[in-house]
Formats: structure tokens, C-alpha cells, sequence
């Protein structure tokens, strides 16, 4: 199923056991292909499991890889852009949502590029709980050190003027709207 560029769409966050993690209540699709899905939102309602909800506090642009193990999170700031990237399971795209299984092991690429790795404790804590098989896990720690490199070769999306060709789509959408 092929997304409309210009549309909103619902992002959905699962856990492995299935359950409902989060909900970004709209981004505005950019690009899709067989490869990625390509979306950007700001100050966008983030509806957490537990019902609490918050807003985004910067305009971001994410890719949602269809055949990786991973999303990036482009954050866009006055002093430069950061990522965010979430070790995932491929995006699922249907006519509802963009959904994925977050696996809990992050990765924060700061402007200057110094990359630091966050929530181990809470993947291996997840890993132990929902009984992550082995062979995920091996996926995970090979999709975890291809996305380290990436970083450290900047090639899109951690090519800043990529994220930021992507976002001025994003404002020329929004301004025709």
C-alpha cells in the first residue's frame, strides 16, 4: 500500500509482547517507497500507554524503514540538528498507521555528532521479561552496529541537509494547506 504524500498518518509504537507502547497522533507523510517511509511533524500530541500524553517539542523528520531494524528521528533545533534512533522492528505501513515494535536500545546522535548509546539496562531487562529469541537479538546487535556506522560515515539521514531538504517539504506542504 503506497501513502499519499502531503497526508497525516498515525505512528504506533508496540512492545514486543505486543502491547500498545505509544502513539504519535499525526505526521505528515514526505516520501514512500518499498525501502522507507519518510514523515515530519512538530509539536505533535504523543499519547503514552498509560494514557499520559505530551507534545513534541521540536519539528522532526523520520524514517521508517520498511527492511531495517531501526528508525531515525531527525531533530530539528535553531542550533543544528540531533537524531534520535530506535533499535525496531521494520515499519509496518497499512491503511491505519505506521506501526513498529520498539526494542528499547537507543541511540542519540548530538549536533556535534557524539553518539551515545541509551537504555541497555532496559533492553536486556525487556530481553529477559519477553523472552526475546536469540535470533532476534543477533538481528538487533548486527542492526545496532550498522546503524553506529552510518552515523560515523554521515550518510543519509544523518546527512543534515537531507533532513533539511525533507523538512522545507514539509513547510511548503503545510503553507499550501
Amino acid at each position: 500500500m503506497a501513502l499519499s504524500v502531503g497526508k497525516p498518518i498515525i505512528v504506533q509504537s508496540y512492545k514486543h509482547d505486543t502491547t500498545l507502547h505509544r502513539i504519535w497522533s499525526q505526521a505528515t507523510v514526505l516520501f514512500d517507497d518499498d525501502d522507507v517511509v519518510i514523515v515530519a511533524n512538530d509539536r505533535t500530541k504523543v499519547v503514552e500507554a498509560n494514557g499520559r500524553f505530551w507534545f513534541t517539542k521540536e519539528p522532526s523528520v523520520t524514517y521508517f524503514y520498511k527492511n531495517r531494524w531501526y528508525n531515525v528521528i531527525g531533530i530539528i533545533k535553531a542550533e543544528g540538528i540531533s537524531y534520535y534512533c530506535n533499535l525496531s522492528s521494520p515499519a509496518l505501513v497499512d491503511e491505519e498507521a505506521i506501526k513498529y515494535i520498539d526494542y528499547d536500545l537507543d541511540v542519540k546522535v548530538s549536533i556535534d555528532g557524539t553518539i551515545t548509546v541509551l537504555d541497555q539496562n532496559e533492553y536486556k531487562k525487556h530481553a529477559a521479561e519477553m523472552g526475546y529469541p536469540a535470533d532476534l537479538c543477533a538481528i538487533l546487535e548486527t542492526e545496532f552496529r550498522s546503524l553506529q556506522a552510518e552515523v560515523r560515515r554521515r550518510v543519509e539521514p544523518f546527512a543534515t541537509e537531507g533532513i533539511a531538504a525533507w523538512y522545507a517539504k514539509y513547510q511548503s506542504i503545510h503553507e499550501e494547506n
